[in-house]
């Protein structure tokens, strides 16, 4: 037990160093750290308070929620505390029957503290009001409320930029979680296939790719996260996608491909990430987003097509069954893209083929969950 328990923890080790680190995760976050930033220039995100605020996590947002409104209105009723003091309108300042309070039923530092909460929220029970008696009162519920509705609606502000960001509409934009290479079009080509989950149009929608791998000049210098550009496209072209129904998106190794010189038994051993952009606007709000997914050599399955997906159903709908969607079958294959233009016949798979053991096969009793177009 012993034996087995330390061959699966040195196959795991194993297995992570196989894997390279990611700059970009599947869902589209960047893996990258800044460090030794001069102290000086940590002003420019004070400076730029609204997007640092946007761009903090809800936990912190709720914590600075919170906190600036108790806050506010506890320093206001230290203020509405000062006042009454001044005017010996507290209990324990024993004021005569004939004596004029700057604000009635505030007789302590609680009750203070409850009629500023009242009044920066416009509640007003009725109890607690500020009276003509004392100037002093007067100015400060005026600049209490001012304060307050500029409080009101920076937070407002802040809570539906959250809500609205155009991060959770990117959210029903999905990738395949592999990458295939296969013949299309008497092409070799590296596809892709996206889809919205949503039935609503991503208006413009524009895709692009770039190749980032560690390259050596001959000078000895090492450039990491070297980028490489990568086109993109489906049959209609690369710009302004129908959007509606899954794509399948490709890129054609030519000479002018950097997979041109990779082969089969290689691209494993490629220090690459493939990192793809799809950016568009939402139809129904109006927001511009970018979606973003990376793969890996590990990621990109040679010689392997998708199944496809649509169908038209008796009542002439388009259906996309999405359990289909990742799940690809061998097709025959050259073992490289020269082989594939100029040696005929030199192939990796046959088209009998083999069940891919990578991916789960689901099955679906219900035709229920399966999306309707």
């Amino acid at each position: 037990m012993c034996g087995s328990l330390s061959t699966r923890i040195r196959e795991c080790l194993a297995t992570r160093r196989s894997k390279r680190a990611r700059l970009v995760s599947k869902d589209g976050r960047c893996n990258i750290e800044y460090g030794n930033i001069k102290y000086s220039k940590q002003y420019a995100f004070v400076a730029d308070f609204w997007t640092t605020f946007v761009e903090s996590r809800w936990r912190y947002v709720l914590l600075f929620f919170i906190g600036a409104f108790t806050l506010t209105w506890f320093i206001f009723a230290l203020l509405w505390y000062w006042i009454a003091r001044n005017n010996g309108d507290l209990t324990w300042q024993n004021p005569p029957s004939d004596h004029n309070p700057c604000i009635w039923g505030v007789a302590g530092l609680t009750a203070a503290f409850l009629y500023s909460l009242e009044t920066q929220t416009t509640i007003g029970y009725g109890v607690r009001a500020v009276t003509p008696y004392c100037p002093g009162g007067v100015a400060l519920v005026t600049i209490q409320a001012v304060f307050g509705a500029f409080i009101n609606c920076f937070m407002c502000g802040l809570i539906m930029s959250k809500i609205a960001s155009p991060k959770k509409r990117a959210k029903t934009i999905t990738f395949s979680k592999m990458a295939v290479i296969s013949p299309r079009n008497g092409s070799l080509c590296l596809s892709v296939r996206v889809a919205n989950l949503r039935k609503t149009l991503m208006i413009g929608s524009q895709i692009y790719a770039k190749l980032l791998r560690t390259t050596s000049t001959p000078d000895g210098e090492t450039t990491i996260m070297d980028q490489v550009n990568v086109d993109f496209m489906v049959d209609a072209g690369k710009d302004s996608l129908f959007f509606i129904s899954p794509l399948t998106l490709y890129h054609i190794i030519d000479k002018n491909s950097p997979f041109f010189e990779m082969t089969v038994d290689t691209l494993q051993k490629e220090d690459i990430e493939l990192v793809i952009f799809l950016d568009g606007t939402a139809e129904s709000t109006s927001t511009s987003y970018q979606v973003r997914t990376s793969f890996i050599p590990q990621e990109i399955m040679w010689g392997y097509d998708f199944l496809p997906i649509i169908s038209k159903s008796k009542e002439d709908k388009y259906r996309v069954d999405f359990s289909n969607f990742s799940k690809v079958v061998p097709v025959t294959t050259a073992h490289c893209g020269y082989c594939f233009y100029n040696i005929a016949g030199h192939h990796h798979h046959t088209r009998h083929g083999y069940d891919n053991q990578g991916f789960e096969v689901i099955e679906i009793g219900d035709t229920s969950n399966v999306t309707q177009m």
